[in-house]
């Protein structure tokens, strides 16, 4: 498919618009764990994903990382393109989670459209707002939620996107996500194996009660 079929607003543009925007985005196709955005990058370009999955976190000093939220098909990260937010005073790293397939737009390309459409800094500006919303939620689960809720909400968050109960993944990768140590995590879902709501084995975490972590994640 084309740069048209997952631009989200691409018939409210002006066909010279249109033209500009194909010729300067750069298709890419990175291998999962590869990194993206960050180590210092100011301005990588916006991200359009074609197909797979990016995951946008930050690092605390000690090198404890949070997930901010994570991308899919058709989702566009902004913050990659820190040049184009000057507002924005922190680092975030934009890493693939899975083999990934998508398109590089340039930041002073975009810039120069959106100064004339009104539709793409609309578009934009609807962006920014969804991904703050979804920081200040991050933010209230820190502060306001036991770790127990903030795993259960984890790990059915995680089935959905993988669509299985048998979730491939460590308890470093979990803790990396919630901005929290290993070992916490696995005390954590030590504790909800044995009220037999997830079955652990090497590599793998097992949701066995759903029912149980959906009680958890309403709590």
């Amino acid at each position: 498919m084309e740069f048209s079929e997952y631009f989200t607003i691409w018939d409210q543009l002006t066909p010279g618009q249109q033209e500009t925007l194909s010729k300067s985005c750069v298709s890419r196709a990175v291998k999962g764990g590869a990194t993206l955005h960050g180590n210092g990058t100011d301005c990588t370009g916006l991200l359009l994903v074609r197909a797979g999955q990016l995951r946008a976190f930050i690092l605390s000093r000690e090198g404890r990382e949070v997930t901010l939220y994570r991308l899919f098909e058709r989702d566009l990260c902004l913050f990659s393109a820190s040049c184009l937010l000057r507002s924005i005073q922190f680092d975030v790293t934009v890493t693939a989670e899975k083999d990934t397939e998508l398109w590089v737009i340039p930041a002073d390309v975009y810039r120069q459209i959106m100064e004339q459409s009104a539709a793409l800094a609309n578009y934009t500006n609807e962006i920014m707002a969804s991904r703050f919303s979804e920081v200040m939620w991050l933010v209230e689960q820190v502060m306001w939620n036991s770790m127990d809720r903030r795993v259960a909400v984890f790990l059915l968050e995680e089935a959905a996107i993988e669509d299985t109960g048998l979730l491939h993944i460590t308890h470093e990768r979990i803790a990396n996500h919630l901005g929290t140590h290993r070992e916490v995590v696995t005390r954590m879902l030590r504790y909800f194996q044995r009220e037999g709501m997830v079955r652990l084995s090497r590599g793998t975490v097992e949701l066995t009660d759903r029912a149980k972590l959906e009680a958890l994640r309403g709590a």
